[in-house]
This record gives structure tokens, C-alpha cells and sequence, in this order.
């Protein structure tokens, strides 16, 4: 079996995703809420394009609605697109529905519906993404979300930290960007919070005044939970 990651949601044409698992990740911010929300009560997640059918969802299906354009929330909804939306107290979500859209993570996501199996991946479900993907026998694929299509340093970090801990089962060596991937998460291991400090999108989170999801969405393994597509929409398997 062999993991392989791709950059960035506009390399998907270099890619054959039949047959393969996909791991979609963006760690700042949305497959971090993602995984956050399904480990706090959400019972399924609707992960969307555009901001029209986020709203579409709400309106149609009930649920909470949540959306976040350029790292800011969006106008008009439940909630942006922050973990510490599903931690408040009282679990007012809990059991409920949720509609997504951001701007990378969601698009990323249903770029990537051609593959056998579509998965969530953040540092705060890494071992359960990894023991899904020892389940599955299939080559694999990390999709990094990026942003607007360009590199993401903690995307490929987190992609570098799932290698790692497959490196037993998986082949990891013949792909130059695994092994890109795998030196990254050498060099980032030991301080995973200063090291990421040095990246555009950390640096972006922090003048929005986003420091604490930055630190919370960098936890490790916080939640046994693995958002899986099914049908059209994440649950937790």
C-alpha cells in the first residue's frame, strides 16, 4: 500500500482516485471543526461549495449553519468556522445537523468524492485516521486543502505526522512529496506550535485574532472520531 499526498485541491487532475482513500485535511480551520463538531454531539455534517447552499441546507433541512470566507464568518449564519463554537456550554448543538462551507477545506473535499472512501484528517483525529487507513488495504491519498490552491505548511505537516505513524504499513518512500511531507514533521515534532508560527496561514489566524484556535486545532489526538462520507454527508464511523 502506498500514501501520497497532494499540495494542493488544484493538483487533484494529477491524481487517480478510484479505488483509493482520501484523506482530506485542513487543519486551520475546517476539518478541525469538522472533527470537533462530530466529537461534541453533531450527529452529521453537510459540507458545502458555496455560502447559497450552506444557507439552502439551513433553510431545507433544519440544521445549524456555519461559513467562513478569507478566515472571517460570513454574514448571516449560525456560526463561522471555530472549533470553540461546538464548546460551549450547555451542548446546544448536540444532536443537530450541520451545514459547512469555508473557504478551502469544504471545496477541497468534495473535489476529492471520486475516491472509494472520503475521510477528515486533523491533528486532533490523527490516530484514528491512521487506524482507518491500516483497516482499509488501499493505497491512500492526503489531500492538503491549502489555501485559495496554493501550499499549506500545516496541512503537509499534518500530512508528514500521518506518514509517520504508517510508515510500518505503508509505502512512504516513493513519493517525493511524502518524503517532502515526512521532513517537514521531523522538523516540526519536537515544537509543533513554534514551528507553525512561522507559517502564512498561522500568521493570518493570529491578526484575526484566532490565536486560540490555532493552539486548540494543534492538540493531538483530543478525538476518536473519524468524519466518513457517506451518501451526502460526513458522519462519524
Amino acid at each position: 500500500m502506498k500514501l501520497d499526498v497532494c499540495f494542493s485541491p488544484d493538483l487533484l487532475p494529477c491524481y487517480d482516485l478510484l479505488g483509493k482513500v482520501v484523506v482530506v485535511v485542513d487543519i486551520l480551520r475546517a476539518t478541525s471543526t469538522i472533527v470537533t463538531a462530530l466529537g461534541e454531539g453533531v450527529t452529521h455534517v453537510f459540507p458545502v461549495a458555496s455560502l447559497e447552499e450552506c444557507a439552502a441546507y439551513g433553510q431545507q433541512q433544519g440544521c445549524l449553519t456555519a461559513a467562513e470566507r478569507d478566515g472571517l464568518p460570513a454574514p448571516g449564519f449560525d456560526l463561522g468556522n471555530s472549533p470553540f463554537g461546538f464548546l460551549t456550554a450547555g451542548r446546544p448543538f448536540a444532536g443537530r445537523a450541520l451545514s459547512i462551507s469555508t473557504t478551502n477545506g469544504t471545496a477541497a473535499l468534495r473535489r476529492s468524492l471520486a475516491a472509494e472512501a472520503v475521510v477528515c484528517g486533523a491533528f486532533l483525529n490523527l490516530e484514528a485516521v491512521a487506524g482507518f487507513l491500516r483497516q482499509q488495504h488501499r493505497d491512500a491519498l492526503v489531500v492538503c486543502a491549502g489555501w485559495k490552491g496554493q501550499f499549506c505548511l500545516e496541512d503537509t505537516v499534518f500530512a508528514g505526522a500521518l506518514a509517520t505513524r504508517l510508515a510500518s504499513e505503508f509505502d512512504v518512500a516513493s513519493s517525493d512529496a511524502t518524503l517532502a511531507a515526512l521532513h517537514l514533521w521531523q522538523q516540526a515534532e519536537a515544537d509543533l506550535p513554534a514551528y507553525l508560527l512561522q507559517s502564512a496561514h498561522v500568521r493570518r489566524l493570529n491578526s484575526l485574532e484566532a490565536s486560540h484556535d490555532f493552539n486548540f486545532c494543534l492538540r493531538l489526538d483530543a478525538y476518536d472520531v473519524l468524519p466518513i462520507w457517506q451518501h451526502d454527508r460526513l458522519v462519524r464511523f
